[in-house]
């Protein structure tokens, strides 16, 4: 499902966690606002989220280590906060994680050091 670069605004709906056949979710570049909803960790099939250059905030949940399949994780230039799960160091397939520009704190989780597929 591609939906980025558009002028959608809004809350991203939790009813997107109903799509569980879905394997990439671009939703990139919309002034979408409000928080990562926790049930997208229920996508298991999920493979790419791109949800850079949106105006989300809130934290990262940790539902998303669930996303054993991923192998794109784009979530920076957004307005993102709080620390970064270290449930993300169960996405062994990552291959692409983009956390930048955004004001999350605290330390690097050492889980992440399990993502050795990271380029």
């Amino acid at each position: 499902l591609n939906l980025g670069d558009n002028s959608l605004s809004g809350s991203i709906p939790s009813t997107l966690g109903k799509l569980t056949q879905i394997t990439n979710l671009y939703l990139y570049s919309n002034p979408l606002s409000g928080s990562i909803p926790s049930l997208l960790g229920d996508l298991r099939k999920l493979t790419t989220l791109n949800l850079w250059n949106d105006t989300l905030s809130g934290t990262i949940p940790s539902e998303l280590g669930k996303l054993t399949l991923m192998t794109n994780l784009y979530l920076s230039s957004n307005r993102l906060s709080g620390s970064i799960p270290s449930d993300l160091g169960d996405l062994r397939l990552l291959t692409t994680l983009h956390l930048f520009d955004n004001t999350l704190s605290g330390s690097i989780p050492s889980d992440l050091g399990k993502l050795t597929q990271l380029t």
